[in-house]
């Protein structure tokens, strides 16, 4: 049974960029409010993707507006409730509570009616125990655990969202989408906090705007064309094991046995999710 391998590796990329973001977010917050940390970062992600904007409006492609900006403001409540949670906990333990989404993405999907089968549901389980191998979570349960699950929900009703609006042009989309997170400098302009980053802080948000939103964003609407909310959750559970991998290259972290048999159990889950959508390459 093949797959649709242009939407796979579509969302694959989506969570290779998103799971390089959990280190960087945590050396952020560590310096700046989270509300400061989702207002600059989708202030930088709106300034990379203006310039397309207005070239592309005058076209008159005015579809995927609403979509954008009602997703968008889920996303805005995600990014502030996972910076401010990460503040409180490790970076394992946001990764694994963020990528519990993917349970709120299959209750969703089967609470609205669409279409569920035994396969997503073996997925499921083996991601989540593949989720919990390789982030080896630490501790009790915390307001930073709390906030953070509360961001996983909105991730869920992100992908949810997509899945919906997955139509016409997708950098007009993402940058509605990243708009309504520009609310946060509200409560920045109110307390007088508008503390000008250090030059390795600011290069970090620019990574995340124009890398891990916009470059992100853009992907996963293309793949959700394509794949199934269900079954882009399962994949985007890849985010971990990218971060692990990327942890290793670059920190000289070795992976343990347990993590490497948390990665296999998400590999394999992600084989039968797509596959159990019984569709054809796209090439």
């Amino acid at each position: 049974m093949k797959i649709k391998l242009k939407g796979f590796l579509f969302l694959l990329l989506t969570s290779l960029l998103w799971g390089s973001s959990f280190p960087a977010i945590k050396v952020v917050v560590s310096y700046v409010p989270a509300y400061y940390y989702v207002w600059f970062r989708s202030f930088i992600a709106i300034l990379g993707l203006t310039p397309y904007l207005i070239y592309e409006l005058r076209k008159g492609d005015y579809s995927v507006i609403k979509g954008g900006l009602y997703t968008g403001c889920i996303y805005a409540l995600g990014l502030w409730l996972q910076g401010w949670g990460t503040e409180y906990i490790p970076a394992s333990n946001s990764a694994f509570i963020t990528g519990l989404n993917v349970v709120f993405v299959h209750i969703i999907t089967m609470l609205i009616g669409r279409r569920y089968n035994f396969k997503l549901g073996i997925a499921l389980i083996l991601s989540i125990l593949g989720l919990y191998f390789i982030t080896l979570p630490v501790g009790g349960f915390s307001v930073g655990d709390f906030l953070v699950l509360l961001s996983a929900l909105m991730w869920a009703l992100q992908v949810i969202m997509v899945g919906l609006y997955c139509r016409g042009n997708p950098i007009i989309f993402t940058f509605f989408e990243t708009l309504p997170s520009l609310i946060f400098i509200i409560p920045c302009l109110a307390m007088n906090q508008l503390p000008i980053p250090r030059i390795d802080i600011i290069l970090i948000l620019v990574y995340l705007g124009l890398v891990c939103s916009n470059m992100a964003f853009i992907f996963q609407f293309l793949g959700q064309r394509i794949l199934s909310p269900a079954v882009a959750a399962i994949i985007f559970l890849s985010e971990p094991v990218f971060a692990a991998i990327l942890s290793g290259i670059f920190l000289h972290e070795i992976l343990s046995f347990i993590q490497i048999i948390g990665a296999a159990f998400i590999i394999l889950a992600m084989y039968i999710a797509v596959t159990s959508e019984k569709l054809e390459v796209e090439v």
